[in-house]
């Protein structure tokens, strides 16, 4: 906001019409030209940052600190053996797996299409077949992919690399590849 203009025309109302001009720029900002005037250098003057700066502690905060490093510890401590039983039952796990039988069903992401079949693949292998560990894409799978394969092993069903409108594995009857998957497992 501009100050008001003086009325009088001696020298008297202009020095009080520019000291209050001085007045209110000094209240609302400081500009550049003002920091001149000042005598100051028209250099920006560099302010610290408060991570900078040292702070002072005081007893009670070190204290505080220090419970708080000891919770994170025990913390810590019972993290690391809820690991290691959860490694020893993995362990225990896997040992039991090992007789089972894993089927990897990898289906594109294109297509909502590719995850209906692939569930109903999975739905219908544990139903079929008691204790058989099904998992869907357990890598990133590939475009227009859809493969049925047991880990480290046979291939059941692969249609690779298909286009739009992915006429090969719509044409599957999923009751059909599901009876001889089956078969090929037992």
């Amino acid at each position: 906001m501009a100050p008001p203009k003086s009325k009088k025309v001696d020298g008297e109302g202009k020095g009080k019409a520019i000291a209050n001009t001085r007045m209110l720029r000094s209240m609302d900002r400081k500009t550049r030209r003002d920091t001149k005037r000042d005598g100051s250098s028209s250099k920006l003057m560099k302010i610290e940052s408060p991570e900078k700066k040292k702070r002072k502690t005081t007893k009670a905060k070190n204290v505080g600190a220090a419970k708080k490093k000891v919770k994170k510890e025990e913390v810590a401590v019972k993290i690391e053996k809820e690991e290691e039983e959860d490694d020893d039952a993995a362990e225990k796990e896997e040992d039991d797996d090992s007789d089972k039988k894993k089927i990897v069903i990898e289906h594109c992401k294109q297509c909502k299409s590719f995850k209906e079949r692939a569930n109903e693949v999975k739905e219908g292998l544990e139903e079929a077949v008691p204790g058989i560990i099904v998992t869907v894409n357990p890598d990133k799978p590939r475009r227009g992919c859809f493969e049925i394969r047991e880990e480290g092993g046979e291939t059941f069903i692969s249609l690779l690399a298909m286009k739009r409108p992915f006429t090969p594995m719509k044409e599957l009857n999923m009751e059909e590849v599901i009876a001889d998957i089956v078969e090929k497992i037992k």
